[in-house]
């Protein structure tokens, strides 16, 4: 079994407790504009081009086979039309500046780069977290790859939007230790007009997620003029602070680090001018959350 697997980023400290080691699954059901990661959006491999590393070589001019390096002028442009995304540019291309975002990995592939850093997981209790894109759109290997890590002791943690109908969820959330899940709109019409798809199996599956007795994240990425309103942020909290398995409620500021990865994926960033709530607004959106009684945490 195997898939297509985008990065492994070792010491995390931001996808659960503890030192945790991530594993960024490819492809995802959902079109978020604003999503900080869009080399995990398609589900095959793509190339991503660092125009900044370029020192003009020539080399993937030379091996391409059809032809998708060009010049306009100076500038090095691909013809996305006619790339078919093989990587023998990348493979050629000592100075970093083409890579293939999505390497196909196996569940022991995986597991060896994990196992470096069993003991960071027993001294901090942290462990592994599974994310992307959407884990649950590579869900056969994600639980293959759970039960292999609780085979040697590690903790599992899984990032997702929780927007399956359960029945077909319910098989992966069942060998997490940790769930961590957006709901990032409360709205349904909103909802569906910006990420594409409706937010109905996600308010339903929050529910249903805390009869499994499991620890549980939820989290909501702070975009503004799409999810920073405080009415959908006191709505999300209101919905879900009865919740008996709730550990605390995420408020994700804006992540801007995205803007290289579109451009080098020749994608349009919808959000290139957004940056970072400020403080002074932060503190306030803490505020009027906290008025629900719900643990609330700003990251």
């Amino acid at each position: 079994m195997k898939t297509y697997i985008t990065d492994i980023q070792r010491f995390s400290l931001r996808d659960g407790d503890g030192i945790r080691t991530s594993v960024f699954f490819k492809g995802c059901n959902m079109s978020c504009p604003w999503c900080h990661n869009p080399e995990t959006l398609k589900s095959e491999p793509e190339l991503i081009f660092y125009s900044a590393k370029c020192i003009g070589c020539g080399k993937c001019f030379e091996v391409c086979p059809v032809g998708a390096h060009k010049a306009d002028g100076e500038k090095h442009i691909i013809d996305r039309d006619l790339c078919r995304n093989c990587g023998k540019c990348a493979d050629t291309c000592y100075a970093g500046a083409l890579k293939m975002c999505g390497s196909e990995m196996t569940v022991e592939d995986i597991m060896l780069q994990i196992r470096q850093d069993i003991p960071y997981y027993k001294n901090s209790g942290g462990g592994v977290t599974l994310s992307g894109g959407e884990v649950l759109c590579n869900k056969s290997f994600a639980i293959a790859l759970a039960n292999a890590c609780h085979k040697e002791g590690i903790s599992v943690a899984i990032e997702s939007n929780i927007s399956f109908p359960w029945e077909y969820a319910k098989e992966l959330f069942d060998v997490c230790d940790l769930i961590m899940c957006d709901i990032k709109i409360f709205d349904e019409e909103k909802h569906r007009e910006l990420t594409g798809i409706s937010n109905k199996n996600v308010l339903e599956n929050v529910k249903k997620l805390d009869e499994l007795g499991k620890p549980i994240i939820v989290r909501t990425p702070l975009i503004p003029g799409a999810t920073d309103d405080i009415g959908n942020l006191t709505a999300i909290a209101n919905y879900i602070k009865d919740m008996k398995n709730l550990v605390r409620y995420e408020i994700l500021n804006f992540n801007p680090l995205g803007e290289g990865k579109y451009k080098g994926l020749d994608k349009e960033n919808a959000y290139i001018d957004a940056r970072p709530e400020k403080n002074d607004k932060l503190d306030a959106i803490l505020g009027e959350l906290s008025k629900t009684g719900i643990n609330v945490k700003i990251i």
